[in-house]
């Protein structure tokens, strides 16, 4: 019996190892989008205890130059998360080109797939018809009429 070799297997597996290091790629993109989330949130809960430190300063009894340092830490902090906001923007571009990427591949991969399978399709059918052909060629053997005219 006839086995069946598709002759691009090489290509695909090719595309099979493109597609799992784009995965990989993808979620290390991932990975540093979340991380420079993070830090943005943390920026942003020091700001938030800063300011609450300022009110909490002007209230009471005032400190001027405790006041002036809440400030400053303020406006640096405001400065960080804009900086941090940047970052996280540039790392959101990546993931979505990672992404890109991948769809990408996983298409190119897809298409090989598809091929793989016609391929299976045709090499079944032509089996299928070589069966069928021998199983004609017995029939009409086994009850084709004697030459001499005997049965």
């Amino acid at each position: 019996m006839a086995k069946f070799r598709y002759r691009m297997q090489n290509i695909l597996d090719i595309k099979e190892k493109i597609e799992s290091q784009e995965k990989i790629a993808y979620s290390q993109a991932n990975a540093a989008l979340s991380e420079e989330q993070d830090k943005l949130t943390n920026l942003m809960i020091r700001r938030a205890g800063y300011e609450r430190d300022l009110k909490a300063a002007t209230s009471g009894e005032l400190d001027f130059t405790e006041i002036r340092r809440l400030k400053e830490a303020i406006e640096t902090m405001k400065v960080l998360i804009r900086d941090q906001m940047l970052n996280v923007h540039i790392a959101e571009k990546k993931v979505e080109e990672a992404r890109q990427r991948l769809d990408e591949v996983m298409k190119d991969r897809k298409t090989h797939e598809n091929l793989k399978e016609k391929a299976f399709d045709e090499f079944k059918q032509e089996l299928n018809a070589e069966e069928n052909k021998v199983t004609d060629e017995l029939v009409s053997y086994t009850y084709r009429p004697n030459e001499d005219g005997e049965n």
